[in-house]
């Protein structure tokens, strides 16, 4: 079974067991807390409610599961893991289905709303743990048979790398590891190439070998005297869509760096942990397509208003649209207000400054309140962006800025921003020095992002385009 299938089947096994535990509650109120409440017996009938409950219910509870990542990533899933995350999903469902339907019901006593509550917990968190427990089951059974595997390319192919290659390879439960090759890091480390694993080439060529191999996870085995490579290979790896792992030295097992999620896994350090949890995205992204539509709705008069001032200040079209690079290295075409002559990058690919001729007079106005980026909000809308985060580049000058700042890769794990920390601190680069200065504000917006992160930018962004501070 593919991984969508297996997504399908997570998502179905959720459905029946809410619907079957939402069938059992009716019948609980019905035999036990009606009677109680009335002072005789209920005839058990099926009324409207109940199928509107059937019908709804089953799917608030998918839509929390898919709040809190519970369909990402379910070859990697585990069964400890179930157990939190049914047991959060239960606490939290039960609490809103409380205070949205349970709570003006007329009952016997206060006492029977505890009741009532744990009951409805109850029977959602055993039946959605008891099927997710034996899917979930029958995968870690896939993966330990190495039936399921995940393409995993070693960086090294020196006397570290062969002895993780062995240890891996000789496990009787396997972590999952398919390795489809390595990379040496220099000239000398090949010996790998004795036990039989290809030799796919140098590091450099790293960000080509990944999609060529469906590569999902790398493991970095240098040696303590190549650690100045690391940072480099990092670099390279910046924005790759995989997991990255390095062996570690003793040092790092005694320094607690070392994090098993499996008891079964080589002692591995994971470099690239979740930026964001899985339910913290979910909101952002709902927030981003919600504010999006309303600002769209909202300004619409604004935005037809800035179209005719457009279209009368200078000859061209309204829009202007460009291929600019999202998330994980993927191209796309940005939209905003036209604010410059219509040829204005008939030499080539060039930045604006503050006095650029090139800026219409009426472009100049948008710029300053960032008008001509509202249009933007459909980027957000399709997924192109988000409301918040580092503002996208073109390829030409990403390559210019990679020269001097190889870490800017790092800038591609998220989604690019309608408004970023960068802009908000900075303002709009004027040459790939400043490029360089401003990446530092969205690294740190990376390294710290949350939803209220992106709330105090939000805000100090309405602040500039009301007082007119853009630059």
């Amino acid at each position: 079974m593919g991984k969508r299938g297996l997504v399908i089947l997570y998502v179905m096994a959720d459905l029946a067991a809410t619907a079957i535990a939402w069938a059992l509650f009716f019948l609980f109120r019905k035999v036990y807390l009606e009677p109680i409440k009335f002072g005789h017996k209920v005839p058990l009938e099926v009324d409207p409610h109940f199928w509107l409950g059937m019908a709804i219910i089953p799917w608030f509870w998918v839509g929390l599961f898919l709040m809190i990542g519970g369909y990402s990533d379910v070859y990697r899933r585990f069964r400890i893991k179930e157990l939190g995350q049914t047991l959060l999903i239960s606490v939290i469902g039960t609490i809103v289905i409380f205070f949205v339907l349970l709570l003006d019901d007329t009952i016997a006593g206060p006492v029977y709303y505890y009741r009532s509550s744990a009951a409805l917990f109850l029977l959602n968190f055993s039946f959605l743990f008891l099927f997710r427990f034996l899917i979930t089951s029958r995968t870690v059974r896939r993966v330990h048979d190495r039936r399921i595997g995940f393409n995993t390319l070693l960086v090294g192919g020196n006397e570290r790398a062969i002895a993780i290659h062995q240890e891996i390879e000789s496990m009787p439960k396997s972590p999952g590891n398919r390795f489809v090759g390595f990379v040496n890091v220099n000239g000398g480390d090949q010996h790998l190439a004795e036990s039989g694993l290809p030799r796919l080439g140098p590091w450099d060529g790293l960000r080509t070998l990944i999609p060529e191999h469906a590569v999902e996870e790398v493991i970095i085995a240098v040696e303590s005297s190549e650690h100045a490579h690391i940072s480099k290979i990092l670099n390279e790896l910046d924005g790759a869509a995989v997991r990255i792992k390095i062996i570690p030295d003793m040092y790092d097992i005694l320094a607690g760096s070392v994090k098993m999620t499996s008891i079964f896994g080589a002692p591995l350090i994971e470099v690239n942990p979740q930026i964001m949890p899985a339910w913290q995205f979910a909101l952002k992204r709902l927030m981003d397509i919600t504010f999006s539509v309303l600002a769209l709705i909202i300004l619409s008069p604004l935005l037809v208003v800035i179209a005719i001032l457009v279209k009368l200040g200078s000859p061209g079209p309204v829009f202007f649209r460009q291929e600019r690079i999202g998330l994980s290295g993927k191209p796309f075409r940005i939209i905003k207000f036209r604010s410059m002559v219509a040829d204005a990058e008939r030499h080539g690919p060039q930045l604006s400054s503050t006095s650029d001729p090139r800026i219409t007079g009426i472009g100049r106005i948008l710029r300053r309140a960032r008008l001509d980026e509202l249009p933007q909000f459909w980027n957000v809308i399709k997924g192109d962006m988000s409301l918040v985060g580092p503002r996208p580049e073109r390829q030409h000058f990403i390559n210019e800025i990679l020269k001097v700042a190889p870490h800017y890769r790092h800038l591609h794990k998220v989604r690019p921003g309608l408004t970023s920390w960068g802009q908000v601190k900075f303002g709009y680069a004027e040459n790939v020095d400043q490029m360089v200065r401003r990446l530092k504000y969205d690294i740190l917006y990376i390294e710290n992002m949350s939803i209220a992160v992106d709330l105090k930018i939000l805000a100090y962004t309405v602040i500039i385009i009301l007082k007119g501070d853009g630059k």
